[in-house]
């Protein structure tokens, strides 16, 4: 490990010795699983992985965070949050990941006695800070604690200590929820992203692929989003023709492919119409 990691590392065990009895929000994404192993490290049993499920959860993602949690040997909670059941986040404009991270932290410090734990901490790195990321508000407003920021991580360092560590996540693709794959304006529901869900198995499954987005715009059109070099198998007949006759089983209306090729956040350049949208109706801020 070079001197500077190690150091990095050093830091974050000390942030969260110091939080004494520490719950982890827990996604099975490497930022929180490195952050669930150093909490492992550093607190011993005072510290506990909670993951939140919901129908925004992507299949596997629940199975995983078991996994991981008892590879590293700390306690796991599993949560039921109902993020769906907010206004907010079904309107989905750009601020839904605030009402899904508000829905969270507000669930783990309804149990804060049930876990026996002082401080709740996330997995946010320095490059997240860079990024469109509302969920970072509800983060402060709940004093949830981001411990590899305070350490100077960047995602680069969370992905090199996490190989260090053994971590089978180090090389794991970003995998946000399945929400964050319908366009901004178009109502986030559980049927939506049970589709979602449906249509990124198959095609994971049929291409081989482990990064690529099935994004819904208006009137259930499927943008489909893979890496440049799979283009081509997206557009052989034979392939073509079963994918279109999948999505539509699913309840696709229309089904495209994104000649751009798989790009993660792509539907975030859709944000300064949406925020003009959102101050004409007179409704920003609201939840």
């Amino acid at each position: 490990m070079n001197p500077e990691l190690e150091a990095k590392r050093d830091r974050l065990l000390e942030l969260l010795r110091a939080c004494g009895r520490v719950a982890v929000a827990f996604s099975a994404g490497v930022d929180s699983t490195v952050v669930a192993k150093a909490a492992q490290l550093a607190c011993g049993d005072q510290a506990v992985a909670v993951t939140a499920a919901s129908p925004s959860l992507a299949s596997g993602e629940l199975e995983e965070a078991e996994r991981l949690a008892a590879q590293i040997g700390i306690r796991h909670v599993v949560i039921r949050t109902d993020e769906f059941d907010r206004e907010g986040y079904r309107r989905n404009a750009g601020d839904r990941c605030y009402h899904c991270k508000t829905e969270l932290y507000s669930r783990v410090g309804e149990l804060v006695e049930e876990l026996d734990v002082d401080v709740v901490v996330n997995g946010a790195n320095l490059d997240d800070r860079g990024d469109y990321r509302p969920g970072m508000q509800a983060a402060s407003e709940h004093r949830v604690r981001s411990p590899l920021i305070d350490a100077g991580f960047t995602k680069a360092d969370v992905r090199a200590l996490a190989q260090e560590w053994g971590l089978p996540v180090w090389d794991k693709p970003a995998s946000p929820c399945l929400s964050s794959r319908i366009a901004y304006g178009v109502e986030a529901t559980p049927e939506r992203v049970a589709r979602i869900d449906a249509a990124e198995h198959y095609l994971r499954e049929t291409l081989g692929e482990r990064e690529l987005r099935v994004r819904v715009e208006a009137n259930e059109l499927a943008r489909i989003e893979v890496p440049l070099n799979a283009l081509p198998a997206l557009v052989d007949p034979v392939q073509r023709t079963a994918i279109v006759a999948k999505l539509h089983e699913l309840g696709f209306r229309y089904i495209t492919l994104d000649l751009e090729g798989f790009r993660s956040g792509s539907l975030n350049a859709a944000l300064p119409l949406v925020e003009l949208v959102i101050e004409g109706r007179g409704s920003r801020g609201q939840g």
